[in-house]
């Protein structure tokens, strides 16, 4: 790394777990959800993303909110977003897995993610890379077995490193190339 990401507002490590890790995200039309609001972010220039995967019950990123954007707001509109397209999906293919997201909640009937997604602050470029290397990983881990090497794991950002391939075209590489 050589400098590129402004550390005054650091990169944080983001993961969000789907309610009791069921297996949602195992089908790509929920994964396509998550690319699609990662992306609007993207334009809309709120968050910067250098490193993603999405794995069968949660995903990881790598982000920076950017100036003028609210870390609290951002995930929350993420996270709503993500979860009213996944209700709005199951609704429209009668899907029975709906019920299953029901919950008690004063401000919800459904939901879609664990409470309190865990956000860690990278304040440096060692640990930034430990967590760009882990999430780029992940998909291989003995329990998953969703690919043999980092790059052929279709919904990651291993391929934009290893490659220099943005199918998702929201993407920036941490060196600011």
């Amino acid at each position: 790394m050589n400098g590129h990401i402004n550390f005054d507002h650091h990169p944080q490590f983001f993961t969000a777990t789907i309610l009791e890790w069921k297996p949602l995200l195992k089908e790509d039309t929920f994964k396509n959800i998550i690319i699609k609001s990662l992306h609007f972010l993207s334009i809309e220039k709120s968050v910067v993303v250098y490193g993603f995967v999405i794995m069968p019950n949660h995903i990881h990123l790598i982000w920076q909110i950017q100036d003028g954007f609210k870390q609290d707001v951002i995930q929350m509109r993420f996270l709503k977003f993500t979860a009213q397209q996944m209700k709005f999906r199951l609704i429209d293919t009668k899907d029975v897995r709906l019920s299953s997201f029901l919950t008690n909640a004063k401000d919800r009937k459904y939901q879609f993610w664990e409470r309190n997604a865990l956000s860690i602050d990278l304040w440096n470029p060692e640990v930034f890379l430990q967590k760009l290397d882990y999430i780029h990983n992940n998909p291989l881990q003995d329990k998953w077995r969703l690919a043999k090497f980092p790059e052929e794991y279709r919904y990651s950002s291993a391929k934009f490193y290893e490659c220099g391939i943005d199918e998702f075209d929201f993407l920036k590489h941490y060196s600011g190339d």
